[in-house]
């Protein structure tokens, strides 16, 4: 059974339909195959938990300043790829391929927490 506020998987089924930013999405390929990102409230408590910060907020401006790592950047991916119905972890997206590596990484997490955070009219 699904609940109205579990995450429908939008990843190889959907290559088309586009991702929605108002609503936080943020596409990741991972493997050749694209996937569709987002931070719910579950997974940004999640996260807050997985990587000892004392707020989002405080995740946030380490990003902002460009005071982050590698492992903040997986865990904010596996945080929004698993919200987006994405079965995998911290191992599995260790393992995968990352179009646009690095870089892409980074730029794909920072969009996440800005999106999450985003608001209305802005």
């Amino acid at each position: 059974m699904r609940f109205p506020w579990q995450a429908r998987a939008r990843s190889a089924s959907s290559p088309s339909e586009p991702v929605n930013p108002l609503a936080g999405e943020v596409e990741i390929w991972l493997d050749g195959r694209r996937h569709v990102a987002r931070l719910t409230l579950g997974a940004l408590a999640g996260l807050e938990a997985e990587l000892g910060a004392e707020s989002m907020i405080a995740l946030v401006e380490r990003f902002e300043g460009g005071r982050f790592s590698s492992r903040d950047v997986m865990a904010v991916l596996v945080a929004g790829l698993r919200a987006g119905g994405w079965p995998g972890g911290m191992a599995e997206l260790a393992a995968a391929e990352l179009r646009g590596g690095p870089v892409a990484a980074a730029h794909a997490a920072a969009a996440l927490l800005a999106r999450a955070f985003r608001v209305e009219g802005t």
